[in-house]
């Protein structure tokens, strides 16, 4: 063989090898470009199944669920539901009764009997307020020449056009039903055939609001006392400016607090760097902050990390998405047994909630060769995984933080209709009128008597209602 083809034989290794350079060096950039786009899919994906988003950024609603024998779940009562009836009024409970008869012609050949068919009927009053003028008499003081009046009881000065009921039932419109000054505005012109002007009505939830003081003072100093409790957090608009509203859940009261920080020295001005309870909360760096500084027990939400972990098993990733369907089958098995407690003797549900502890953690500290996954599993490193168990061996502690979320909705609802605060003033009210709230609620105590009541103590300088 000649020079001249060893030469071209060469030439020709060298230019293939280039090529298949050039073609790796493509492959690599493509499959970087795969997993970057991989990961914007992902992120693009995440809703408030998968994450910690709220429902409401959900921008396609989840598919109907069917029903279990494949159809759409109807409307209205379903078969088997018992009717709900609701007892009639008694005798002392009805102002008026109004018989109905047949005469003359219409009763001849019957025999009246001693049954009636009775309809009970509510309906409005003619005049649905009172207007009572209250005058007191002025009397001269003929050796001085002083003119001196008759003293008005205070809760009548103080109450001002509106009565305690009414001033009540402006602030339980306001602040329990997310209605508008311009709408309540609306309500006292269309029903109550009264027209008030929009200050008279913020005026009304100022008094309210000044009524409540003392009672939400008493239950925040209750707070550091406490030895456990829940708290969230979600956003707030006073003037555009964004403020965050804080929620500390106890059984029995529940506390808001707005402020400008979402970082922990919030917790630590409201619960103090003493703490002896446990917080229950999501994975949010100034819980972990605030327990890290102040050796604080935390109980971290197991629902929020379970949406973390679907996330991961809906990744396209396939060894990450494996590795998260793993972990979700331990979760799972966890709260099977959690939900079958009562079922099982205290030995048998530890030994078996232990073995299926051990299973998750063993799993998670073996993280596939993803960063989302290692991000994952270092919180699970030593001692610090037993901030997500603590509910095994503490009585009373829930492994999650949704009791605490549900108290926390209504703050979102109101946020969303009325677009934030104007002021101090306001975000003080918000604060206590949600607090009185959410309270009652949970002691079943009409939140109306009970804003109706501080009023009056307020106005009187009496004893005021607590809620502890």
């Amino acid at each position: 063989m000649s020079d001249k083809s060893y030469m071209d034989k060469d030439a020709i290794i060298e230019k293939l090898t280039r090529q298949v350079a050039q073609l790796l060096e493509r492959v690599g950039r493509l499959e970087q470009e795969n997993a970057m786009l991989r990961e914007k899919i992902a992120q693009l994906e995440k809703n408030s199944s998968n994450s910690s988003k709220p429902p409401s950024s959900d921008i396609v609603k989840p598919p109907k669920t069917l029903h279990r024998f494949g159809t759409k779940r109807q409307l209205g009562g379903q078969n088997g539901h018992t009717k709900f009836s609701r007892q009639p009024f008694k005798p002392d409970e009805v102002d008026e009764v109004i018989k109905y008869e047949l005469k003359g012609r219409d009763a001849v050949g019957l025999e009246p009997l001693d049954e009636w068919l009775v309809i009970q009927q509510v309906v409005l009053p003619a005049q649905m307020y009172r207007v009572i003028e209250h005058c007191a008499r002025k009397y001269l003081d003929t050796a001085t020449g002083k003119i001196l009046i008759a003293p008005i009881p205070a809760q009548i000065r103080r109450g001002g056009l509106f009565g305690a009921d009414i001033n009540a039932a402006v602030a339980f419109m306001k602040g329990g039903c997310h209605m508008s000054y311009t709408t309540i505005q609306q309500f006292f012109r269309e029903i109550m055939k009264l027209d008030v002007s929009r200050g008279v009505l913020c005026k009304a939830t100022q008094k309210v609001s000044l009524s409540l003081h003392p009672v939400y003072e008493q239950l925040v100093q209750r707070l550091p006392e406490e030895r456990q409790l829940g708290v969230d957090e979600t956003g707030h608009h006073d003037e555009g400016i964004l403020h965050w509203t804080w929620c500390f859940n106890t059984p029995d009261y529940s506390v808001f607090r707005i402020d400008k920080s979402r970082g922990c020295e919030v917790l630590q001005s409201v619960l103090g760097s003493d703490f002896d309870g446990i917080v229950c909360a999501d994975y949010w760096g100034a819980y972990r902050k605030y327990a890290r500084l102040f050796d604080v027990r935390v109980q971290y939400c197991m629902a929020h990390l379970i949406r973390e972990i679907r996330f991961l098993a809906e990744h396209g990733v396939k060894k990450l998405s494996r590795w998260g369907e793993l972990l979700l089958g331990w979760l799972k098995k966890l709260f099977r047994t959690l939900h079958r407690r009562n079922k099982l003797t205290v030995k048998g549900f530890l030994h078996s909630m232990g073995r299926i502890k051990d299973g998750f953690l063993m799993l998670v500290r073996r993280p596939p060769d993803h960063k989302l996954a290692k991000k994952l599993a270092r919180r699970f490193k030593g001692m610090a995984a037993e901030d997500y168990f603590r509910f095994m061996t503490e009585r009373g502690v829930e492994p999650t933080n949704n009791n605490t979320e549900r108290q926390i909705r209504p703050v979102v609802i109101d946020r969303r209709i009325t677009q934030g605060t104007r002021g101090d003033a306001g975000m003080r009210w918000c604060e206590r009128i949600w607090t009185a709230l959410a309270t009652c609620k949970k002691q079943n105590r009409n939140v109306f008597d009970f804003i109706h009541r501080c009023l009056l103590a307020h106005w009187s300088n009496t004893c005021y209602p607590e809620l502890l």
